[in-house]
């Protein structure tokens, strides 16, 4: 079988709702990095197979294939085609496991995998303006529940025994390590600046330095009057973009390019959809079994920090070493893009493995609905 590797990774920095990024078209914003990855690998696009673009809410400036025109905005020629990939917050996470499945299947050679959400312009739930979203059907066998991801974050907190400190404990840290990598130059390498009214914007927006848990006990809860879920152990509402380069080894090498890491596994599963965010507890479990791989063996996560709860609801679960879990920090510090969310974790995961030589990596997202993406990719350069 074909090999599926990646040769290279570049995000825009995460914009804060009502930020710096908030006045760009989605897909100006996406173009922004599919400009990058050409000048930065030298590859023709002319030569890319199929643009694969994760995107949540598909209405307003996000609709009509953003993938597809993302790719004009670039300026990339008419014929190179653009497909847009909804799977929630997954969604770009997914366009990276189809882009590797279809070049290891041999029916593409060269794909762009990535997304873009834009939450300023296309507010979360904006989708649900018209129309009945989940049908009858579903709404009748799970007796009318409202599906909600809060609430079901709420639920997980209860289920695990998650106090309040504990979530505000996890968030802070996540501020922490976030700093500690920005100062570090850890991202400097793969994010691309994005000119703002000629002002180049080039760092996550949404880290808040100094965040403790006793700032964080200040906060209202917003799903429960008496619940333990606030905006300071959530994701923040964010903007931003991010693509990957994906094709074999053997095409790589004839472009002359050095392929960061090798596509090892991938699996999705899905779970109960009113809990919704425990996905990525049994996709972690299928994809280490997909994998031959043992959970020791992994030398770093990314578990999306949707909520607190989230990763440490998959850490009681997995048994994975706490350390190596999200090491530079995560959504709740810079920002959760939805639709680019996947592909940025995936960036930050190759960042984290090139820096201390890490051979594989495994990333989680969990999804509205109750599905879940679990990706291990192996690194080689």
């Amino acid at each position: 079988m074909r090999d599926a590797v990646i040769v290279d990774a570049v995000r825009t920095p995460i914009g804060r709702r009502n930020g710096s990024l908030s006045g760009v078209h989605a897909a100006d914003l996406s173009a922004e990095v599919l400009t990058a990855l050409v000048d930065r690998t030298g590859v023709d696009p002319e030569t890319v197979d199929d643009v694969m673009w994760g995107c949540v809410s598909q209405v307003g400036d996000q609709s009509s294939n953003i993938g597809r025109f993302a790719v004009l905005a670039a300026g990339w020629p008419e014929h190179v085609a653009g497909v847009t990939i909804n799977r929630a917050c997954g969604s770009s996470q997914q366009a990276i496991d189809s882009a590797a499945h279809a070049v290891m299947a041999g029916q593409y050679d060269l794909v762009v995998a990535g997304g873009v959400e834009t939450m300023s312009r296309v507010p979360l739930g904006a989708a649900r303006a018209t129309g009945q979203p989940y049908g009858p059907k579903v709404l009748e066998r799970y007796d009318g529940f409202e599906f909600n991801q809060g609430v079901g974050a709420e639920l997980i907190a209860q289920r695990w025994g998650f106090s309040r400190a504990q979530l505000d404990e996890f968030a802070a840290a996540s501020h922490e390590r976030a700093a500690a990598a920005i100062d570090d130059g850890v991202f400097d390498d793969h994010i691309v600046p994005v000119d703002v009214e000629g002002t180049k914007f080039g760092v996550d927006e949404g880290l808040r330095r100094g965040t403790s848990v006793e700032t964080l006990a200040k906060l209202k809860p917003s799903f429960r009057a008496d619940g333990v879920i606030h905006a300071g152990n959530a994701s923040q509402i964010s903007d931003g973009a991010a693509a990957l380069l994906i094709t074999t080894s053997e095409r790589a090498r004839d472009l002359g390019l050095t392929p960061i890491a090798r596509y090892h596994s991938g699996a999705v599963s899905g779970a109960d959809p009113i809990l919704m965010l425990t996905g990525p507890i049994p996709a972690t479990e299928k994809v280490l079994r997909r994998s031959g791989l043992t959970i020791e063996e992994i030398g770093v996560f990314e578990v999306n920090e949707a909520f607190a709860p989230v990763p440490l609801a998959w850490l009681a679960e997995t048994g994975a070493d706490p350390a190596r879990v999200n090491p530079l920090g995560g959504a709740i510090a810079v920002g959760h893009p939805l639709g680019a969310s996947g592909a940025i974790l995936m960036t930050r995961m190759l960042a984290r493995m090139r820096r201390d030589t890490v051979r594989f990596g495994l990333q989680t997202m969990c999804e509205g609905g109750g599905t879940a993406n679990a990706t291990i990719v192996e690194l080689l350069a």
